[in-house]
């Protein structure tokens, strides 16, 4: 059986095993000591041994996938191509989203009672979420740290500073294209070994991956209420509309168009990589699995996955900007805030803005949300309504980013004259 098959049944398996759960034993005490003691900790186990791996992945293969490509001129060409792929689609990405909310109006069908509920129920989290947003430095600052004073310090955080990490990948891969080749020679060695041994260690840790992926599906849908999914229905239907158009519309045309290649062909080559990406809602998570595919099963080349897919996984959220976009407004409705055109269009910058330093992990847009929402003044204490549809909201719009980001890759790789695999 294919892995993707495994994966599936056990995605299919958990998601059943959790809803019934819910409907069954709401409120049952053993059902939150499995939740606390069995299905959180193997899920968590699962997706902190894919985590562990990403930033040797991202540095071994950023940098050498710079080195490989050799010619700076390639590299500018190659970067600029890659830049504006990924602010095109998602500015596209939140256009589509306003669209879609100021046609259907989610915030108008929510209702008061439900509404003041939902505030009471979530109101910690989302003063926790405030605090956040306000600690998070986002302006000229998030531009002063790309630039680390020390490497080692911007990585070794619990949230590491993904952007810093990039940066210093992109100088070395540089400066080994600068020097002798005999010099460089041996580090570039130093780090295909490196990055063939992540490989290693993430083929080992996606064996797991059908447990791993059962228990997390299972530990968010027997969480999950029916009656929030009442509450929150048009709001949901509007993010969930909004992805599906942009996966199996816009995405599929954009494959045709640029990377001249089967968008059927295409979706079947990357189940495997969507439905990672749909259980840990962790797009760095995915990314080693993001990169094994695109270079296994489209035959994209090591030096374009090396250095399109891992700022991807950092700077290419179309997914989550369309859902920053569709949340922002709905909220408006909710709270009666009349956003006029050229706000939304602020919406549509900021949006593009904040996902590109969106942290690649479950719920990393969240704290960015509420800088977007505080800026256009809508109340920022709004965030408690959607909270407990996010994490749910979280898992598909990771689909987007990730497909997005191979999408990218296919592109680019074809603009450079390397043919994909049809076989």
């Amino acid at each position: 059986m294919s892995r993707h098959s495994k994966i599936f049944i056990g995605l299919i398996t958990g998601a059943v095993a959790g809803v019934a759960s819910n409907f069954l034993f709401p409120d049952a005490e053993f059902l939150k000591i499995v939740q606390t003691y069995v299905s959180d900790p193997l899920g968590k186990i699962f997706l902190n041994l894919l985590i562990m791996m990403v930033i040797p992945l991202v540095f071994a293969s950023l940098s050498l996938g710079v080195a490989q490509i050799g010619d700076l001129k390639k590299l500018g060409r190659i970067g600029f191509k890659t830049i504006s792929y990924f602010f095109l689609v998602t500015a596209l990405a939140v256009t589509l989203g306003l669209i879609l909310v100021n046609a259907i109006r989610p915030g108008d069908y929510l209702q008061g009672e439900t509404k003041t509920q939902l505030l009471t129920s979530y109101s910690e989290q989302a003063s926790q979420i405030k605090e956040i947003s306000e600690k998070t430095e986002f302006g000229i600052q998030t531009l002063v740290n790309i630039v680390p004073r020390n490497p080692l310090a911007a990585v070794a955080k619990p949230n590491p500073e993904m952007l810093a990490l990039i940066f210093v990948s992109l100088m070395i891969g540089i400066a080994l294209t600068m020097i002798d080749k005999s010099k460089a020679e041996p580090v570039i060695k130093l780090l295909a070994g490196i990055n063939d041994v992540t490989i290693v260690i993430i083929n080992i840790a996606m064996k797991l991956a059908p447990f791993g992926v059962a228990a997390l599906i299972f530990s968010v849908t027997s969480r999950f209420g029916f009656e929030l999914l009442v509450a929150l229905g048009m709001y949901m239907v509007t993010v969930l509309s909004g992805l599906t158009i942009l996966l199996f519309g816009i995405f599929s045309v954009l494959i045709k168009i640029f990377a001249r290649y089967n968008p059927v062909l295409f979706f079947k080559k990357i189940q495997t990589v969507m439905m990672t990406a749909f259980s840990t809602s962790s797009s760095s998570a995915t990314l080693p699995t993001t990169i094994s595919v695109s270079q296994t099963n489209l035959g994209i080349p090591p030096q374009i996955t090396g250095f399109v897919l891992p700022l991807g996984a950092t700077m290419n959220m179309n997914g989550t900007a369309l859902f920053e976009g569709v949340t922002v407004l709905f909220l408006a409705q909710v709270f009666g805030v009349n956003l006029s055109l050229g706000v939304q269009l602020i919406v549509i910058l900021m949006s593009v803005l904040t996902a590109i330093g969106t942290a690649g992990v479950p719920s990393g847009s969240i704290p960015l949300l509420a800088i977007v929402l505080a800026m256009v003044h809508v109340p920022v204490e709004g965030i408690a309504i959607i909270l407990g549809a996010d994490r749910m909201l979280d898992m598909c719009r990771t689909v987007l980013n990730v497909t997005g980001d191979i999408t990218c890759s296919a592109y680019v790789a074809r603009s450079e004259g390397y043919e994909l695999k049809t076989d």
